[in-house]
């Protein structure tokens, strides 16, 4: 891995993972933005706590050593949350104010997967 792509990981990665840390503890403790933005969304609050803790536990997936097939679905999983998030506040019409945050993460957690270095990558092996 270049030196560059090592940079690039670090930094999209520490930044994702700041990003979803702290949108899962507001989420987790129920801000009362974020019991706006998800009912305004027409999406229950309940399920608040749950992407909380998923977006908590996904951060320590992607930054502890070890664990690819882990990291994957975390990466995976914060695909899934940021693109439907995105998704949600375009068909809301949203503006792009509202809809940043989420497309951001979305694209850190691409960059973040791409750059990976090969001991965090899942490796297929051939037979």
């Amino acid at each position: 891995m270049t030196k560059r792509n090592k940079i690039i990981y670090w930094v999209s990665t520490l930044w994702l993972a700041l990003g979803m840390l702290s949108t899962g503890i507001v989420q987790l403790i129920q801000l009362e933005d974020e019991v706006k933005n998800i009912t305004d969304l027409g999406y229950p609050v309940l399920l608040l706590p749950i992407l909380g803790t998923w977006k908590i536990l996904g951060v320590v997936a992607i930054l502890l050593p070890k664990f690819p097939l882990l990291k994957e679905w975390a990466y995976a999983g914060f695909f899934f949350a940021m693109s439907g998030a995105t998704v949600s506040r375009i068909l809301a019409g949203d503006g792009l104010g509202e809809i940043a945050p989420s497309l951001l993460l979305l694209v850190l957690t691409v960059i973040s997967w791409y750059f990976r270095p090969l001991d965090k990558k899942l490796v297929s092996v051939k037979s």
